[in-house]
C-alpha cells in the first residue's frame, strides 16, 4: 500500500493493470442501450474505485484511450482504448461483453491476459460491471490504435492463458482479516473485487498466480514492494482505522505519504471515495476487531560508529527537508518519526527511495510534496546502508541490519 500504487503497476499480474489487451472485436450492437443518469452517474464513481484510469490514460492522453506502458519480467503490456471507439475501443461491445471481460478475462475477439485484474473483477457484480460500461460509453470516442503486447515466448502464446486460467482462476480468495459488520462486508467488495488490492499486496508464485494463503502479506513485482497489509502488519507499523482513512481520501498521514505506485491509486482512485467507503475499506483491512497499534520501540545498536556514520549523512543530505529531529515539513517533506516505511521489517522500500529519490507528488487538496533527490550517483553502498540504519534503528523501531550487499543488490 505504501508504495505500491503500483508510475503504474509494472507487473504483468497486479493490480492497477485494468489492461484490455488488444480490445478490438465486434458484434451487432451499433448502438449502445441508454442508459440513466443515476446509472451514468454510479459507473463514474465505481470506474474511480475500480481504478480504471491508472491503466488506461496515458499521461498526456485522451482519457481511457490506453496507452500506458506496464513492464514486466515476462515482456510488456500496454493499457488499452476502452473509450466508445468503434475501431480502436469497445464502441462495439454489449454490456454483456463487458462483463465478459471483467469477469472471465474474455472479449469479442480474444482471451485476454491476466495484466488486465479479472482476477479480482470476477467479484465485482453485474449492477456494478453495467453501471461501469453506462458510464463508458458517455465518454469522447478516441480514435487511438493499441499498442500491442511485446511479450517473450512462450508467455506470447495468447491461448496457453486458457490452462493458466484453469488452474488459478479462483471465485475469491481467503480474508486476511475476519468480521461480520455491514461495513466489513462493504469494505470487502471494495478491496477484493472493485479496489484489487490483492493482486499487489499478495506475493506471487512463479507462473505469476497470487498465492492466496498469502493474501495482502505484501508482494515484490514492482521497484516499490506493496507491504504486507493484513491487520496484523498494519498494527506493527502504528496504522490506526482514522489514519486508514485519512491516507485513503488525502494520500497523507502521520505515518507518511503515498509514493511510488501508491500515489496513482489515491490520486485516481481512493481520494474519490465517499466517507461512508472510506470508512468500510479501512474496516475491512483491520478487522471487526482491529489489533492494537504498536508503540514504537527502542532498539539497541551496538555498533556507535556506524549509527554516528549515518546520523552524519542525514544531518548533511536529509535533515534540511525531513527535520534534524525527524519532525518533517508540511508541504516539503514527511516526518520520520514513526514513519510506515521506516518501520517495515524489510528495507526494500527504504533503500530504494534512498537510490531512486521520489518524484514531487500532489495530494488532494493543498498538500504536496516536493522532489525527494536519489543518491545512488552521491553514496556508495555502505554509505547508504550506514543512513538506511540510522533511520531504521532511531525512528522505525527496525534493526540496523542493512548491508552494502543489500544496497548494491538493489541498484
Amino acid at each position: 500500500m505504501m508504495r505500491s500504487i503500483l508510475t503504474r503497476l509494472v507487473a504483468p499480474l497486479t493490480a492497477a493493470s485494468f489492461a484490455l489487451a488488444g480490445c478490438g472485436g465486434h458484434n451487432d450492437m451499433t448502438t449502445p442501450p441508454k442508459s440513466s443518469p443515476e446509472q451514468i452517474a454510479r459507473g463514474r464513481y465505481l470506474a474511480h474505485a475500480a481504478d480504471c484510469a491508472a491503466c488506461h490514460t496515458a499521461p498526456g492522453g485522451a482519457p481511457f484511450a490506453g496507452g500506458v506502458k506496464l513492464e514486466s519480467q515476462f515482456g510488456t503490456f500496454y493499457g488499452t482504448n476502452i473509450t466508445p471507439d468503434p475501431k480502436h475501443g469497445i464502441g462495439m461491445w454489449s454490456a454483456d461483453e463487458f462483463y465478459g471481460a471483467l469477469h472471465d478475462g474474455v472479449t469479442p475477439k480474444h482471451k485476454l491476459y491476466p495484466a488486465m485484474p479479472y482476477t479480482s473483477y470476477r467479484q465485482m457484480s453485474r449492477e456494478d460491471s453495467d453501471a461501469i460500461y453506462a458510464y463508458l460509453m458517455t465518454q469522447k470516442p478516441a480514435a487511438v490504435p493499441n499498442v500491442a503486447s511485446d511479450l517473450k515466448f512462450p508467455y506470447s502464446v495468447r491461448f496457453a492463458v486458457r490452462f493458466w486460467d484453469m488452474l488459478f482462476l479462483k471465485d475469491t480468495l481467503p480474508d486476511a482479516s475476519s468480521g461480520q459488520s455491514a461495513d466489513w462486508t462493504r469494505g470487502r467488495y471494495l478491496a477484493n473485487a472493485l479496489g484489487h488490492c490483492a493482486e499487489c499486496h499478495s506475493p506471487r508464485g512463479a507462473f505469476g498466480q497470487m498465492q492466496g494463503a498469502l493474501t495482502l502479506q505484501g508482494g515484490t513485482l514492482g521497484r516499490i514492494g506493496a507491504p504486507d497489509i493484513t491487520p496484523a502488519a498494519l498494527a506493527a507499523r502504528g496504522w490506526t482505522g482514522a489514519d486508514l482513512q485519512a491516507f485513503f481520501a488525502t494520500g497523507v498521514a502521520k505515518q507518511g505519504s503515498a509514493f511510488g505506485e501508491m500515489h496513482p491509486v489515491i490520486y485516481l482512485s481512493t481520494q474519490h471515495l465517499n466517507a461512508d467507503d472510506l470508512r468500510a475499506l479501512s474496516t475491512y483491512l483491520l478487522g471487526d476487531a482491529p489489533p492494537q497499534p504498536a508503540r514504537l520501540v527502542t532498539v539497541k545498536f551496538d555498533d556507535t560508529a556506524q549509527l554516528a556514520a549515518g546520523r552524519h549523512l542525514y544531518l548533511d543530505s536529509c535533515a534540511g527537508c525531513h527535520g534534524i529531529e525527524g519532525q518533517g515539513k508540511p508541504h516539503v517533506a514527511v516526518g520520520m518519526d514513526g514513519n510506515s516505511t521506516l518501520r517495515q521489517a524489510d528495507p526494500r522500500n527504504l533503500v530504494t527511495s534512498i537510490l531512486d529519490g521520489i518524484e514531487a507528488q500532489r495530494f488532494p487538496g493543498i498538500e504536496n510534496m516536493q522532489t525527494m533527490p536519489g543518491f545512488a550517483g552521491t553514496y556508495g553502498d555502505e554509505q547508504i546502508a550506514q543512513l538506511a540504519n540510522y533511520l531504521r534503528v532511531t525512528w522505525g523501531g527496525q534493526p540496523g541490519d542493512v548491508t552494502a550487499e543489500k544496497v548494491k543488490s538493489l541498484r
